[in-house]
C-alpha cells in the first residue's frame, strides 16, 4: 500500500508574493523597451551552481595534491565561465523591444501580441520572449535575432475575461552560451487591448426589426437610378457610385446615395429581449446579435439598462457597440 505524505503549506509564501508584487509593480508601462545594464539581470542557473561547485572541489584537490595541471583545468573552466557569464549578459544588452497594433478578441480566445525586436549589432542566439504569468513558470517562444534587421515575434495572452485589459507583463530572457547563466529582462508595454464579450453559439435569431424613417426593405438601385446624396462607403455598393474626386481629396471612401433609395430594416437590440438570466448570457446574445446584423450589412442601435447607443454609419460603430459590452459593469468587467 502506497502512501503518501501531506503537502505542508510554505510559510514564506506570502512574503514571497508581497515581494513580487512590490517589485513588479515598480515597473512604469513604457511605449518601447531598450535593455541596458539597469534593466537587465542575470543569475547562475542551477546548471551553472553544479559547475561553481564543480570547481571547489577540482580547486581543493589540486591544492591537496599539489596538481599542477588540476590548477590549470580550474582556472581555465573558471575563465570559461567568466566568458560566459559576459556573453549571456550581451546577448540581451542593446535589445528594442516593440508593441505592433493590437487587434481586440473575444472572451476566451487568445490575444494575439505582435512584437518587433530590434538588433543594432551582430546576430543573437537562444532569445526567449513570453507573457509573465501570475503563478508558474512561462512558457517563452524561442528565436534568433538577426544581425542588424528586426524580427517579429508573436505571443498568444489569454485575458481573465472581458474587458479593456493592458498588456501583460514581458519577459525576455537568455542562457546561451553554455546554460550557466540566465539573463533576463521584464517589460510593462503602454498599451491596453479590448476583449469582447464571448459571443452566443450558435447564434440565434435576430429580434424583429423596427421601422424608422429613412428605412425599409427596398432593393438597392440600379446603376441608372439618380444620386442625389453622399454616405460613406458599405460593403457592397458598386464602384461606380464611390466619389472618387472626395476619396482623392480627403482620403475618405464615400459612396453616392440614390434618390428614394431606402436602407435594409433598423434594429433594435434591446437588453430586455436578450432574455432572462444573468448578465454574461445576455451579453453574449446581445454580441452574436450584433456579428449577424454587421455581416449582414443591417443597420442596428443598441439600448442596455441607463444607456443607448444609436445607429451611426460609420465603419467604427460596431467595435463601439461591442465595447460598450465589454465594459458593461458585471464581475471581470471593464478595467
Amino acid at each position: 500500500m502506497a502512501f503518501s505524505l501531506p503537502a505542508w503549506p510554505d510559510p514564506l509564501a506570502p512574503v514571497r508574493r508581497r515581494w513580487r508584487q512590490w517589485w513588479l509593480g515598480r515597473l512604469r508601462a513604457t511605449p518601447q523597451c531598450t535593455l541596458q545594464q539597469r534593466n537587465l539581470y542575470i543569475v547562475p542557473t542551477r546548471a551553472g551552481l553544479l559547475f561553481g561547485l564543480t570547481l571547489m572541489v577540482l580547486l581543493v584537490a589540486s591544492i591537496n595534491y599539489q596538481l599542477n595541471l588540476g590548477y590549470a583545468l580550474t582556472f581555465l573552466l573558471a575563465g570559461s565561465a567568466l566568458v560566459s557569464m559576459h556573453l549571456t549578459h550581451a546577448t540581451l544588452r542593446g535589445l528594442q523591444l516593440h508593441l505592433g497594433p493590437l487587434l481586440p478578441a473575444f472572451a476566451g480566445q487568445p490575444v494575439t501580441l505582435d512584437l518587433r525586436v530590434d538588433n543594432p549589432g551582430d546576430t543573437r542566439h537562444g532569445i526567449g520572449l513570453s507573457v509573465q504569468p501570475d503563478t508558474g513558470a512561462p512558457q517563452p517562444v524561442w528565436f534568433d535575432a538577426a544581425a542588424q534587421g528586426q524580427t517579429p515575434v508573436t505571443l498568444a495572452w489569454l485575458a481573465p475575461g472581458r474587458g479593456h485589459w493592458p498588456v501583460p507583463l514581458l519577459r525576455i530572457e537568455t542562457r546561451f552560451p553554455f546554460g550557466l547563466f540566465r539573463a533576463w529582462g521584464l517589460w510593462r508595454p503602454e498599451a491596453r487591448v479590448w476583449v469582447y464579450p464571448a459571443p452566443e453559439r450558435p447564434a440565434p435569431p435576430l429580434p424583429p426589426s423596427q421601422s424608422e424613417p429613412g428605412h425599409g426593405g427596398l432593393p438597392s438601385p440600379s446603376p441608372a437610378a439618380e444620386f442625389d446624396g453622399i454616405r460613406p462607403w458599405r460593403r457592397g455598393d458598386s464602384l461606380h457610385q464611390v466619389v472618387w474626386k472626395k476619396v482623392a481629396h480627403s482620403g475618405e471612401l464615400v459612396s453616392r446615395e440614390a434618390a428614394g433609395a431606402v436602407r435594409p430594416p433598423h434594429l433594435w437590440l434591446d437588453w430586455q429581449q436578450a432574455g432572462p438570466g444573468t448578465a454574461e448570457p445576455r451579453l453574449a446574445r446581445l454580441t452574436a446579435w450584433v456579428l449577424t446584423a454587421e455581416a449582414r450589412q443591417q443597420p442596428f442601435s443598441l439600448r442596455l439598462p441607463g444607456q443607448t447607443c444609436p445607429w451611426r454609419e460609420s465603419p467604427t460603430h460596431r467595435d463601439t457597440v461591442l465595447q460598450q459590452l465589454a465594459l458593461w459593469p458585471a464581475a471581470g468587467a471593464g478595467r
